[in-house]
């Protein structure tokens, strides 16, 4: 037989107990099937940086915009009021002034909220403006599909992606209820070119010019030891690949998944793929938001399957200091996800969306660092405490089921 082949089942072990692969055959194994069956080629000599929590990102994202050279390139679902998007906007602005091409895409119903001097602002110094999707422009067949990416691409060399939007929620370090937790992540080296694509995917559905001539199409240099799989999830009919890659990471999961998400109201299909990992000896562990939420009929969806998963032994927690907005998943300490999509129906069904698969120990090593810090500022359900809930709240969680398939 000839071709390539997944790595056999190996008995060494740098991880595990004797008859356990080790951490490379385990990345090698996950690499081969994720790249086979999504059909996108992951990327080696990436580098990547994990910021936490507004005070790092947006610090991290407006440096970027203010050394911009040539070009910068931002989408995102949420540009709402306040200071945090008053210092986007002028910070697009002066690069636009400068004579940078500035191209900035908001989504038609995300982003309704900015306020109209700001647009005015960037408009003026010369940023290119464009809506996905405007609500009374489309038919109804797309009103419910939304691009929630959250992208930023400086000068072909720099890429931001990940959950936060651009709103005074996100600001600060989760230290109390107003200021959101969540995760971002900077990228260079051959990974940006993928999420470059998912902002030109979304722009050429709202704009005739594609590119220019300040476009340079860049090569890349190794910028680190990453290997990275950039996959777009975009609005359709059926299964989508976003839904393959949390498949495959399930199925591939041998010691520990971890997920943490904003919004969790998955279908049948998925509620019971989590119970049969955690049933085949996987440690399934699901972080959710607490009290503090902003999407409680999302919320009460999620909560109908608590009882049916953790009966199968999955542990679910949820946070209490503040919003649980980070979308990250890691498996067996060795790979990880994370980007724009939750664990729901919206963003695995309806809405464009970007995850980054990355294959590093060290890379996901810190995002189960964080992981730990907000387990330890969560509260475990446990089961007959769950089981007892009130009838109220048992009536509650079944009166949003018919709505399941739009959270």
């Amino acid at each position: 037989m000839t071709g390539t082949q997944e790595p056999p089942e190996l008995t060494s072990d740098a991880t595990g107990g004797p008859g356990s692969p080790s951490a490379t055959d385990r990345l090698a194994r996950i690499r081969r099937r994720l790249e086979r069956l999504i059909g996108i080629a992951a990327t080696e000599g990436n580098a990547l940086t994990v910021l936490r929590n507004g005070d790092e990102i947006f610090a991290a994202m407006l440096a970027a915009i203010g050394s911009a050279e040539h070009t910068v390139d931002m989408m995102t679902f949420v540009y709402w009021k306040g200071d945090i998007a008053r210092r986007f906007a002028d910070a697009l602005a002066e690069r636009a002034r400068a004579g940078l091409r500035v191209r900035l895409l908001l989504d038609g119903f995300g982003s309704r909220l900015i306020e109209a001097e700001q647009l005015r602002l960037m408009e003026r110094a010369g940023v290119q403006v464009a809506w996905f999707r405007k609500p009374l422009h489309l038919s109804p067949l797309k009103q419910n599909h939304r691009c929630h990416r959250k992208v930023l691409v400086v000068d072909e060399e720099t890429a931001f992606t990940g959950g936060v939007g651009i709103a005074e929620e996100w600001c600060g370090d989760a230290r109390n209820p107003d200021e959101w937790r969540d995760t971002h992540v900077e990228v260079r080296g051959p990974a940006v070119d993928g999420i470059a694509a998912a902002f030109a995917q979304n722009w050429a559905e709202c704009h005739g010019e594609l590119f220019d001539g300040r476009d340079r199409f860049i090569g890349h240099r190794p910028q680190g030891d990453a290997v990275v799989q950039v996959v777009r999830g975009s609005a359709s009919f059926g299964w989508q690949d976003m839904q393959t890659l949390i498949r495959v990471m399930l199925e591939s999961a041998e010691d520990r998944f971890r997920l943490a998400t904003a919004y969790f109201s998955p279908d049948a299909y998925f509620v019971e793929l989590l119970c049969a990992t955690a049933r085949r000896g996987v440690e399934v562990e699901i972080l959710l938001p607490g009290p503090h939420t902003d999407k409680r009929v999302c919320r009460l969806a999620g909560q109908h399957h608590y009882e049916d998963l953790i009966r199968c032994g999955v542990r679910i927690y949820e946070y209490q200091p503040t919003m649980m907005h980070a979308k990250v998943i890691t498996v067996d300490g060795v790979a990880a996800l994370i980007g724009s999509t939750n664990f729901n129906r919206r963003s695995l069904d309806h809405d464009e969306e970007v995850m980054l698969a990355v294959l590093d120990q060290e890379f996901t090593a810190t995002l189960d660092a964080h992981y730990d810090e907000d387990v330890r500022a969560s509260e475990l359900i446990r089961r007959g405490r769950w089981k007892r809930r009130s009838l109220v709240q048992r009536a509650r969680e079944m009166s949003v089921q018919p709505l399941r398939r739009f959270l």
